[in-house]
């Protein structure tokens, strides 16, 4: 199938594309990457009467280093994430994402914000307290803390004038470890269920993707982290409160008892990096 009928922009500024989003509203849409937008535009399970490209804009390209935080900015590359030693927890979740192919064309930004609740790169923002920055025309911007910017399945914050042009990334110092893991059908493939965990000297955080509408750091469970608490009582504290919905890939109580596991999994794996960088 073919997407139904579209004006394409393509915009050199950010400015530019805030401007257009104030006046399109709700008929426009971002392309970035495209690797989520463009199958569902092809199938018509969503229609949009103007595309805004943001490939051309230098500004959102690229990571920086500031005050204590890794700025991933929203154009960038996934693939780009697989060498990111600021950062461990992205760069080992990077190669859950799809395949090299969608990598090589997909952003972080996209991903963030298209908000798919079996996605990797949400999780990470929340277990380790990103914060996204959304642009409005006039050079307005805002800064919004991952657990505030998820709201439902594919659905942000981020008000239709707004586009996200940078998620920041807190840079742990000292012993620290990190893990990611998940389960789905096929490598590739949107995860059954996943988790991922940090744990530091001071802090600690934990979540939890494709067990709910958005990906989900369960309070208790962290908590019980950073407190050094048996990786099986974590576990057990982190899919106490989950009600994930039964689908054609897994009922929610197979959902359930993978989370678990794969919590207790990614917390053992945590430690001991932790414990052997110390």
């Amino acid at each position: 199938m073919k997407p139904a009928p579209f004006t394409y922009h393509a915009p050199e500024v950010v400015d530019e594309v805030c401007a257009l989003l104030a006046e399109y509203g709700d008929d426009a849409k971002v392309l970035a990457g495209g690797q989520s937008l463009v199958p569902i535009l092809a199938l018509r399970l969503a229609r949009f009467d103007h595309l805004i490209d943001v490939n051309r804009i230098p500004a959102l390209g690229g990571t920086a280093r500031d005050n204590g935080t890794l700025v991933v900015r929203a154009a960038t590359r996934q693939k780009s994430m697989e060498q990111v030693a600021e950062v461990p927890l992205l760069a080992r979740a990077t190669p859950f994402v799809g395949h090299f192919q969608i990598r090589n064309r997909g952003t972080v930004g996209g991903s963030l914000a298209h908000a798919d609740p079996a996605s990797e790169y949400p999780a990470v923002a929340l277990a380790l307290g990103a914060e996204l920055e959304l642009a409005r025309a006039g050079g307005a911007m805002r800064r919004v803390p991952a657990a505030d910017f998820f709201v439902a399945t594919w659905t942000t914050c981020a008000a239709p004038e707004e586009l996200v042009t940078a998620a920041r990334f807190p840079v742990w110092d000292g012993p620290c470890g990190f893990a990611i893991d998940e389960v789905a059908r096929r490598h590739g493939d949107f995860a059954i269920a996943g988790a991922v965990a940090a744990v530091g000297a001071d802090r600690a955080g934990l979540a939890l993707f494709g067990v709910g509408p958005t990906p989900v750091a369960p309070e208790h469970a962290v908590a019980a982290l950073l407190a050094g608490a048996p990786p099986a009582e974590v576990a057990d504290l982190a899919v106490r409160d989950l009600d994930p919905a039964d689908d054609i890939h897994a009922s929610a109580a197979t959902r359930r008892t993978v989370a678990r596991h794969l919590v207790e999994r990614v917390v053992t794996r945590a430690r001991e990096e932790a414990h052997a960088s110390d």
